[in-house]
């Protein structure tokens, strides 16, 4: 706590030198989340050579160095600070109360999806709800909900908390999921993600399919300049759901490729994300 109040104090140009610094330092120290990182991006761009993995890699740490340093910001700081930090742009209007899903993905700039709880009130948006996957420290686990939801923000449960979600569908609410990480084998399928049958949850399909809400689009990447994030929503994905939630759900891994080849050291290598393998294959870890 000490540590994060003395991070979201600093100037926010020192606070990102931190985190490129922490990053690199990572990147050099042999570990299983090193191993897991170069895995994920050997796996993902077989065309790359072991020098081209290896400067990946280390942009990447750098990065979720950046990331993690920022989380100070993102836990802990006022509205002016993820507004300096955070740019809206949406091409949907983000005040009709439409039933919405707007599907997040894994990049660094993940959390920096809590600056439309930030502004809600100011700009007339309704409360930001969403799954939260729970953390083995009770203490960190009510505390992360806790900071992420100051603005107003509802973090569900996603053990068993179906229904409220629904019901947060249906009232209007900011809904975002981010559906491509691996979160075992109950409610998921097998669809490609880099070519590679990737287990990956059918949530969004099926919660569309129920409440006839809107499926958008939301990513949270870095300016071009580095200066700071851009959390971009999409126009509604025409001819979605349909009937089948596997295809979905295979659409919604290709949308993600296609943003993550065009940044690839964002993206959040860390996570085993083909730790689950068809037809009893071996794990890659």
């Amino acid at each position: 706590m000490v540590l994060l109040r003395s991070l979201v104090a600093l100037p926010y140009k020192l606070l990102i030198s931190i985190g490129y610094a922490l990053g690199y330092a990572a990147s050099l120290i042999p570990s299983e989340r090193n191993r897991v990182v170069k895995t994920n991006l050997r796996l993902c761009f077989p065309e790359l050579s072991a020098t081209e993995i290896d400067r990946l890699s280390k942009k990447h740490w750098q990065l979720l160095g950046r990331s993690l340093v920022e989380k100070s910001i993102i836990w802990l700081g006022d509205k002016k600070q993820l507004a300096d930090m955070i740019e809206v742009k949406s091409e949907v209007d983000l005040a009709d109360r439409q039933p919405r899903i707007l599907v997040n993905m894994h990049f660094v700039g993940i959390e920096g999806s809590i600056i439309l709880s930030a502004l809600a009130k100011e700009k007339g948006w309704p409360r930001t709800s969403g799954f939260f996957q729970r953390m083995k420290n009770p203490f960190f686990n009510r505390k992360i909900i806790e900071w992420r939801n100051r603005f107003g923000g509802n973090s569900i449960d996603r053990q068993g908390n179906s229904l409220e979600l629904i019901r947060e569908i249906r009232k209007g609410s900011f809904i975002i999921i981010a559906p491509d990480i691996d979160l075992g084998l109950k409610d998921s399928t097998f669809v490609p993600f880099f070519d590679i049958q990737t287990n990956t949850i059918t949530a969004v399909s099926r919660l569309a399919k129920i409440t006839g809400a809107q499926v958008c689009m939301m990513t949270t990447t870095l300016k071009g300049d580095g200066a700071g994030y851009v959390c971009t929503i999409s126009k509604p994905l025409e001819n979605f759901p349909t009937d089948d939630p596997q295809a979905d759900t295979a659409r919604l891994n290709l949308l993600f490729e296609k943003e993550i080849r065009l940044r690839p050291a964002e993206y959040y290598w860390v996570h085993k994300r083909f730790k689950n393998r068809p037809f009893d294959e071996l794990s890659p870890y």
